[in-house]
């Protein structure tokens, strides 16, 4: 009992602090829905739920599984590279059925990595509520595509809170897993990929091919989604010309190495991560970034923010939130204040936290997918007093 009382003091996010920082092809799709199923309604333990997405759209959801047979996973060394995405999309109300949050395994293995395992049930993970469909009928349109990258060592299903947010608002969302990156994601053939390359990422050249690898894997990705054959069901909503990427943690430093390499990626957000890979010398061609950053990510916070800053060459802004920490743009802040787990280190409530995140950047793709000013991109808000613009 002591030491389960002595764990319990932990937070979440403390257990889930982040490791030091930092083409066209062949490939097989399927609906796997890894992630997916019924959550039970009997379920006692199942008591978290995310905040409800705020668009007018119900919210779709789809897996898939892509292979690119051009490519050798750099982490196994052998074997193609692989993917698994989760398609979230507008969709009508009242169709398709509720899904998992994550799978056992992966909420597992998660909750023993932070050492959370004796803490947490299983269940909790598993049931914790959200709201896209599998099966929901998508709403007639041609829809924008935002590309999420998550953080290193973490699963795609961190970001759902934005994702969904962001289908509910008349995005087609595309949330990716890149294989032996996270600690457990489920792949078809029951297979559960661990994080090969957290053995293998040592140093900063590490944290490089990390992005550098998943800029390839974004690439591939659009190709799947976007080409003359088109992997997925309900390709026809996307608009191809209004493609934009977001990341965390290295995800972020990842979006900024996909904009340098694919320029179909029209505008990029880094949500606190440093650049592993270094922004091009001669920028990224004018397209919008934004920069969105834990507390400690003003100037003078971060190195790589301040040597990059000046090569973004388009529209641009760095913006910080009071009180917030790593994972504050993830999911865990709402989970963990639900669970009793709130971060003292990072002060800024669960609920603020996502309702702060989804507003920058919806209003950010708003603005540079569907040509809607902002204001709120301008300058401090009355009602944001956490958020702080940096001019450096």
């Amino acid at each position: 009992m002591k030491n389960r009382r002595t764990a319990a003091a932990l937070t979440l996010a403390a257990i889930l602090l982040p490791l030091p920082l930092a083409t066209a092809g062949t490939s097989v799709a399927a609906d796997t829905s890894v992630s997916a199923g019924p959550v039970g309604t009997d379920d006692l333990r199942t008591t978290v739920e995310l905040p409800h997405p705020t668009g007018r759209f119900a919210v779709g959801r789809e897996d898939l599984h892509l292979v690119d047979r051009s490519r050798t996973d750099p982490w196994a060394g052998s074997g193609p590279r692989e993917l698994m995405v989760t398609m979230r999309y507008p969709a009508r109300h009242d169709t398709g059925r509720t899904t998992r949050y994550l799978t056992s395994e992966e909420a597992r293995l998660l909750l023993a990595d932070r050492g959370l395992d004796q803490v947490i049930p299983v269940e909790t993970l598993t049931g914790t509520r959200t709201h896209g469909r599998t099966g929901a009928r998508p709403a007639a349109g041609r829809y924008p595509l935002i590309v999420l990258s998550p953080g290193f060592t973490v699963h795609r299903s961190t970001l759902t809170a934005l994702a969904e947010d962001l289908a509910s608002r008349g995005y087609v969302v595309a949330a990716v897993d890149h294989a032996y990156e996270s600690v457990g994601t489920a792949f078809p053939g029951g297979r559960v990929l661990t994080c090969l390359a957290c053995e293998k990422v040592k140093d900063e050249a590490g944290y490089r091919t990390v992005g550098d690898t998943r800029a390839h894997d974004v690439s591939f990705l659009l190709d799947r989604l976007t080409g003359r054959n088109p992997v997925w069901r309900h390709a026809g909503l996307i608009d191809k010309g209004r493609i934009a990427m977001a990341g965390h943690s290295i995800g972020g430093a990842s979006t900024a190495a996909a904009m340098a390499a694919d320029g179909r990626i029209r505008a990029g957000i880094n949500m606190d991560g440093g650049f592993s890979t270094p922004v091009p010398a001669a920028g990224l061609g004018g397209r919008p970034f934004m920069l969105l950053g834990a507390q400690e990510r003003g100037p003078g916070g971060n190195a790589s923010w301040d040597r990059d800053w000046p090569l973004l060459d388009g529209w641009k802004r760095w913006i910080t939130f009071d009180g917030s920490g790593h994972f504050t743009f993830t999911d865990f802040p709402a989970i963990g204040e639900q669970l009793g787990l709130p971060d003292e280190e990072a002060p800024l409530p669960g609920a603020r936290s996502v309702e702060l995140t989804r507003r920058y950047v919806a209003a950010f793709f708003d603005q540079h997918l569907g040509g809607r000013p902002q204001p709120v991109l301008d300058g401090p808000s009355p009602d944001a007093p956490e958020v702080r613009f940096h001019t450096p």
